[in-house]
């Protein structure tokens, strides 16, 4: 979701309703001392929504520790999140804090939740349970009072059904579940989001923030699905602001990747494998099927069907007349 800086944590920014509304049960969940889940698609703001989660919550004064399981291998999450001794295998040459120790108190969002091990995902049912864990390599128990807020763009009901996620986990993460809005949900919060970030991205190129976009391309904002939400919209923008040197964005890159000269060189592919000796067939094939279609549409009328097609009667019925075998056997058919 688009923000702005503000004090510890990005203040939200949106007007619509549907951002407002999430925004309130944000605010409501975050007064409660239990487990959110945050689903939502990629670039959606979901650890903006973690980190507004955690500040307005009792625990802000308190650590707020990342994990992003997505950038980490399965085979290390356990020791990321739980630590490990000295000894525990081959380069562990001291002692390490887990991520759960070093939000002791306060708050530890794991991004991607759904890209846990199953058996890590055992050792955190056991923290949300009874407030406990040991390290890697260790039989110590360790006590600890943490919030977990999950965040996933995965469906974690069905990886339960799948054997991917245990359901004692996910019942005891969810005791809330909030659903961010895609962007393209989000109408006129798009403008909204892109006049900052153009004009952010304005003073970052050292001109006057006074950036405004032209109606062809806040039409283009507004009718594009976003895939990539928020992220992608930001990236859009300021790629557009960075390229112009005029204060009215009149053209934007939606696809970055999309090769100039591909086009070129598939228009030349086509003109080379255009066959011209059939071109009297092609025409053919045209008229006929502009006929046919003219005459389904009004109905079988002709006079009808030359209105439709911006001919005289007389030469729709000579248009007709020349094609009157094809159109019959194609009848047949």
């Amino acid at each position: 979701m688009g923000v702005t800086s503000g004090g510890h944590t990005q203040q939200p920014l949106g007007e619509s309703e549907v951002f407002l509304d999430f925004q309130t049960k944000l605010s409501r969940a975050a007064t409660v001392n239990r487990s959110v889940l945050l689903v939502g698609e990629r670039g959606s703001g979901k650890e903006i929504a973690a980190r507004r989660l955690h500040y307005l919550s009792p625990r802000w004064q308190q650590s707020l520790v990342t994990v992003n399981c997505a950038a980490l291998p399965p085979s290390l999450i356990e020791t990321e999140l739980f630590g490990y001794e000295a000894g525990a295998f081959t380069g562990a040459n001291k002692t390490r804090k887990g991520r759960f120790e070093e939000a002791q108190g306060g708050t530890l969002f794991l991004d991607e939740i759904g890209l846990i091990p199953l058996e890590v995902q055992e050792k955190i049912l056991r923290v949300v349970e009874y407030g406990t864990y040991e390290r890697v390599g260790s039989s110590t128990t360790h006590e600890v009072n943490v919030r977990i807020i999950g965040a996933t763009n995965a469906d974690l009901p069905t990886l339960v059904t799948e054997g991917k996620f245990k359901q004692d986990l996910l019942d005891r993460l969810s005791f809330e579940v909030l659903f961010l809005p895609p962007l393209r949900e989000r109408g006129e919060d798009i403008i909204l989001l892109a006049a900052y970030f153009a004009n952010k991205m304005a003073l970052e190129c050292g001109r006057e923030p006074t950036i405004r976009f032209s109606e062809t391309v806040q039409q283009q904002l507004l009718s594009y699905p976003w895939p990539g939400n928020v992220r992608e919209l930001k990236n859009v923008v300021e790629r557009a602001v960075y390229r112009s040197d005029s204060s009215i964005i009149e053209e934007l890159q939606l696809d970055p990747f999309k090769n100039p000269f591909e086009e070129v060189d598939a228009q030349m592919k086509e003109r080379r494998v255009i066959d011209l000796s059939a071109f009297e067939e092609a025409k053919i094939d045209v008229e006929v099927q502009y006929l046919r279609k003219a005459l389904e549409v009004g109905g079988g009328n002709q006079k009808e069907a030359a209105k439709l097609l911006g001919l005289t009667y007389d030469q729709l019925r000579g248009l007709y007349r020349k094609h009157q075998e094809r159109l019959q056997q194609e009848r047949a058919e």
